[in-house]
């Protein structure tokens, strides 16, 4: 029996400041950064379908970017997303329950782009989109893939990553 489609949604943090003294995990959000992270959050709420749960970095600009999103789910904060590897990542969504129809994860570079890019491999894939996200993932950019089956299934290839958007 194959489950619904599900929706897996990538966002890189928006930007983020670099004050003197400030460890990386801690930097906070930049003042644009401020404005992209509420411009994602409205581009999400019109273009995706009602996120049911997030994965988010413990890093405080993933922290500050989901805040700023206006994002209303059920967050799950982890110390493994944060410099994390692709795999590291794809092994967080297998542990989601089969009832979550759609996950936001938000995350840093380069791995956002890698996982978008590991996972694209159904038959649906934009090219346009996979080219777009090998150039450049810039801050608050938001990669919407689809998946068919389970979260535990999830693997290099097994998604079909349909958009990609920068709010600006």
């Amino acid at each position: 029996m194959n489950a619904a489609p599900r929706t897996l949604i990538l966002l890189r943090h928006a930007k983020s400041d670099y004050p003197p003294g400030v460890v990386d995990h801690d930097r906070p959000l930049a003042k644009r950064g401020i404005r992209e992270a509420a411009l994602a959050g409205d581009w999400l709420r019109v273009n995706v379908p009602t996120i049911d749960r997030v994965l988010c970095s413990t890093a405080t600009r993933t922290r500050n970017t989901l805040e700023r999103t206006g994002i209303d789910a059920a967050v799950s904060y982890r110390d493994e997303l944060y410099d994390a590897m692709p795999g590291t990542v794809i092994a967080a969504i297998n542990t989601v329950d089969d009832d979550i129809a759609t996950l936001l994860v938000i995350g840093h570079e380069p791995t956002m782009s890698s996982v978008a890019l590991g996972l694209a491999g159904a038959a649906v894939t934009d090219a346009a989109v996979v080219q777009q996200i090998s150039e450049k993932f810039p801050t608050s950019g938001i990669a919407v893939l689809r998946v068919t089956g389970s979260w535990a299934g999830v693997q290099p290839g097994s998604a079909a990553l349909v958009g990609f958007h920068v709010p600006r």
